[in-house]
């Protein structure tokens, strides 16, 4: 989908169209203890999807997002009890790269950098929430883990300043 957002780097995003295998609780994302993790690595075994990376996740209410690849596009695959198939619009995102353990103090923290950097670039305009975006899976030391924070945006468009002569018409 996207290369990995530099540590540390804030940066616009162009995310293309994809489709998601979605698993979802009315907890927060970082209560659910992998829950939402084994209802979709259970769904991808029993259709023989292929485990892709990133993988996404929105915080409250909880929800986990992971990306069918172009090999397993071919593929019928529906919803189940526990995993709803999304087609997901390409949207375009601010996105920060974070290093480090998978939580909710650090999701907060980067939150709050992208919030103050759309303050800072009047250009752009939140349009969702913010969510996070995981590259490693759980025997990663947390140390080396890699994750970014995305911020749904859309593009101000600048008003023409109407010309005085034009006016006087």
């Amino acid at each position: 989908m996207h290369e990995k957002t530099p540590v540390g780097k804030i940066m616009i995003l162009d995310l293309p169209a994809r489709t998601a295998l979605e698993a979802s609780t009315e907890k927060s994302y970082f209560s659910e203890n992998n829950g939402l993790f084994r209802k979709l690595f259970k769904y991808i075994n029993n259709n023989d999807i292929s485990m892709t990376t990133p993988v996404e996740a929105d915080i409250k209410p909880g929800k986990m997002r992971f990306f069918v690849g172009s090999d397993d596009q071919v593929k019928q695959i529906s919803s189940s009890k526990d995993v709803t198939v999304r087609k997901l619009s390409p949207s375009k995102v601010v996105a920060i790269g974070i290093r480090g353990s998978y939580s909710e103090k650090r999701f907060v923290e980067n939150k709050s950098k992208l919030t103050s950097w759309i303050k800072n670039n009047k250009q752009y305009e939140p349009s969702g929430e913010a969510y996070g975006v995981y590259w490693d899976g759980p025997f990663i030391p947390g140390f080396f883990k890699r994750s970014e924070i995305h911020l749904p945006v859309k593009i101000l468009e600048k008003k023409k300043k109407q010309n005085p002569k034009e006016s006087q018409k």
